[in-house]
């Protein structure tokens, strides 16, 4: 029987999804999940929700699918082994390192690979299957003969998102939200970059829009075919969606489940009809209905995008045009059941009016309010309404609103339902949390002889065309690196132009997204690539691991198979893998720790690159006319659009080249240029060459997360009272030497969504 997976963002969604019927729930805990900014579960709401759910025959997983940096390595082993001790059903894992330690301390663990892990194909199947992984949740963007491919081909337990958000880059692969301010979607802290409003560089002028914010995925309709398909789980997404919405959705799921084969037509129509009252944003099935690959990446944009909506959501109720304050009791009332992570100024509960709308809300209904300069989205239910002689309506919305915000409606009232709880009113007696325990050490294998020949020291170019081949001679790397896409994968296979690099020189750097309908004749052609004396290849996707297995081929782990731990490149080296290049979002600090003086010769440091901070498996529609496009804090950004999908980069590059000194006398000697996605010139080049001869930095470019690292809110706060520390002892000496204090406080460098320099 076909398992139905829904959200437990918190304990009424939980409610709701167990009241509604799914069969298995999943959530996160306070620390390494993809959903950071939803309220999760404490220790003792956890063991009780696992006992309980248990008793009903119910399953649970745990979502630990972020990347982990090296400092966090031993809470994370500590989490483990409390997870190991409660006793989940399943761990829904990103970081190679939860394998890694998985399989040395806590076998007992199920661990189902995650969709950030970027699983589309049935070769990363096979090689997870074979480190032990029971379940792949799978990408989003495939569509269902991928899906059949897969599962025919390995026999896999599939987990298979069927509703709710999208995200508008390939699963795993955006860096967007990271390159603004280290918010990183593979740390869980996700800023929806794709949801912010932009202005275009369009001929004759400008247009503005919601360029890159996807529809939210909806395949009850294809239900009946994924069963057929041999999927085992379908999942729900919204663990920072109401408990009504997750009551909603879940019962429409489990009747068009329950009744499909008695009258597939009447469960289907049955199933939408509970889903009316889910008002969040327009509807796509994405990536079902294309006859080929080709049909897909040229018309998939159209399902998916809505450049026209705002921010995608909901139905439009107005602008507010005033406001007032609420009546304490309601404020008390409404403060009272709020989260204890609820930003402070959300809790001054204010009465707004609303105009320009075509709906009038009532209690009960969900609604989300937009900040006027799309810095901000909140979404809350509606607790009071009222009714002025003159008609006018005024409703409660959270603090931080203002006169000019959007407000729209998400869902109604009469979506609303009580459910009976599943963790027992007392929790005083689960008292399990994580041990003060040690991490064994582990060292990442030392450098033997002449293993690395083939890695030597020095300059690294990467470069997506042939025709920049030729281009970036002028840096005299000792290495080229060429990126492998139809350009390129045409010209090497028919021996179209003889490069100025011999093939001992040429890496192949493989792309990030390797789909079910690609991976057959990738594998042929980098069978015919090894054939012709191409050895050295850049794996970008655990499949290419599987492809080159027994080839006696070098294999370099791209920036993509993320390894911001040793945890993460020991498994890789079990994997075959020799030598490493830096993930983009990593930082000096994080990397050093993550590679001893001894192992630094493993490593490739980018230190020039225009990252892609969106990776789309489509071209964008023909009316998206434009290179250019900035956000409302004027950083520029360009898209390019292709044969192999569309790219996002920014205007101004990463570059630490300066500071190449630094990062060679520390032992990273092998440096990469990275040109990937754009068009080389001798300007560039003198430019990087002279900053790197003089240590001087380049002009208007970004740091990206190299000095600051990832954002982290304990960071912060341990800014603040580190400040407040400060500030005290500052008072208090000025107070006995009779002089008056000035203040204390200085804001720290870790913003949320300004430029990185």
């Amino acid at each position: 029987m076909v398992e139905l997976l829904a959200p437990a963002g918190n304990i009424e969604s939980l409610d709701a999804a167990i009241g509604e019927g799914a069969d298995a729930v999943y959530l996160g805990l306070k620390s390494f999940n993809a959903r950071m900014r939803t309220s999760n579960f404490a220790w003792n709401q956890f063991e009780a929700a696992v006992e309980s759910l248990h008793k009903k025959q119910k399953k649970v997983y745990v979502t630990v699918n972020t990347v982990c940096e090296e400092r966090e390595t031993e809470r994370l082993y500590r989490f483990l082994s409390y997870l190991n001790e409660v006793g989940p059903d399943g761990l829904i894992v990103q970081d190679y390192a939860i394998m890694r330690m998985a399989q040395e301390f806590f076998p007992n663990l199920e661990l189902h690979a995650s969709t950030q892990m970027n699983v589309e194909s049935a070769s990363a199947v096979k090689l997870l299957q074979g480190c032990g992984v029971k379940r792949m949740v799978l990408a989003r963007e495939l569509g269902l003969e991928e899906i059949k491919k897969i599962k025919t081909e390995t026999g896999a337990d599939l987990e298979v998102f069927v509703h709710g958000a999208l995200c508008v880059s390939e699963s795993g692969l955006c860096l967007f939200s990271s390159f603004l301010g280290g918010k990183s979607a593979n740390r869980g802290m996700c800023t929806q970059a794709c949801r912010r409003f932009y202005t275009a560089e369009v001929p004759g002028g400008v247009r503005q829009g919601y360029y890159f914010s996807p529809c939210d995925l909806e395949l009850i309709e294809k239900i009946p075919d994924l069963i057929e398909a041999g999927v085992d789980s379908f999942k729900i997404e919204g663990r920072m969606k109401s408990a009504e919405y997750v009551g909603s959705v879940v019962s429409a799921y489990r009747y068009v489940i329950d009744h499909y084969k008695e009258d597939k037509k009447g469960a289907i129509a049955a199933g939408k009809r509970m889903l009316a009252s889910d008002f969040a944003r327009s509807k796509t099935s994405y990536w079902y209905g294309f006859k080929s690959l080709e049909d897909g990446v040229n018309n998939a944009a159209s399902a998916i995008l809505n450049p026209d909506q705002a921010g995608g959501t909901g139905i439009y109720l107005g602008k507010i045009s005033a406001t007032k304050a609420a009546p304490r009791e309601l404020v008390e009332a409404i403060v009272e059941n709020m989260n204890d992570d609820v930003p402070p100024e959300q809790k001054h509960i204010q009465m707004a009016l609303l105009k320009g709308g075509s709906y009038d809300p009532d209690p009960g209904d969900s609604i989300r309010l937009h900040k006027k300069d799309d810095t901000g989205r909140v979404s809350h239910k509606v607790h009071s309404v009222e009714v002025q002689d003159n008609g006018e309506r005024w409703i409660d919305i959270p603090g931080g609103f203002s006169i000019g915000d959007e407000v729209y409606l998400l869902q109604i009232k009469a979506g609303s339902k009580r459910y009976n709880r599943v963790l027992p009113n007392d929790l005083g007696r689960y008292r399990k949390q994580p041990k003060d325990e040690r991490l064994p050490v582990l060292d990442v294998t030392p450098v033997a002889g002449k293993e690395l020949a083939y890695f030597p020291e020095g300059i690294y170019a990467q470069v997506s065309s042939v025709q920049d081949v030729f281009a970036v001679q002028g840096l005299k790397p000792v290495r080229l690196i060429l990126e492998y896409n139809s350009e390129t994968a045409y010209d090497l296979l028919n021996h179209k132009t003889v490069l100025p690099f011999s093939k001992k020189q040429i890496y192949i750097s493989l792309d990030p997204f390797c789909s079910a309908a690609q991976e057959d004749k990738l594998k042929e052609e980098l069978d015919r690539l090894i054939e012709d004396g191409y050895m050295n290849f850049v794996a970008n996707n655990i499949a290419h691991l599987q492809m080159l297995k027994g080839t006696k081929t070098n294999i370099i782990a791209g920036p993509y198979l993320y390894t911001f731990n040793r945890w993460a490149v020991s498994w890789l080296e079990n994997q075959n893998v020799g030598a490493f290049i830096m993930p983009y979002e990593n930082s000096r600090r994080n990397l050093e720790a993550t590679w001893e003086q001894n192992v630094r010769a493993r490593v490739l440091v980018p230190v020039f690159a225009y990252p892609a901070l969106f990776r789309m498996r489509f071209k964008l529609p023909s009316d998206y006319d434009f290179t250019y496009f900035e956000d409302k804090e004027n950083s520029v950004f360009k898209v390019n659009s292709t044969a192999d999908g569309s790219f996002v980069m920014p205007e101004e590059p990463f570059a630490i080249t300066d500071k190449t000194d630094f990062i060679t006398s520390s032992g990273f000697k092998r440096l990469l240029i990275d040109f990937s996605k754009t068009k080389v010139s001798r300007s560039q080049i003198k430019a990087i060459t002279t900053s790197m001869l003089k240590g001087q930095p380049l002009p208007g470019v970004s740091r990206f997360n190299w000095k600051d690292g990832f954002y982290s809110p304990q960071q912060m706060e341990e800014y603040r009272l580190s400040n407040e520390r400060a500030a005290e002892r500052k008072a208090a000496a000025a107070q006995k030497a009779g002089k008056p204090a000035r203040g204390g406080y200085s804001k720290p460098n870790r913003g949320g969504s300004g430029k990185r320099r």
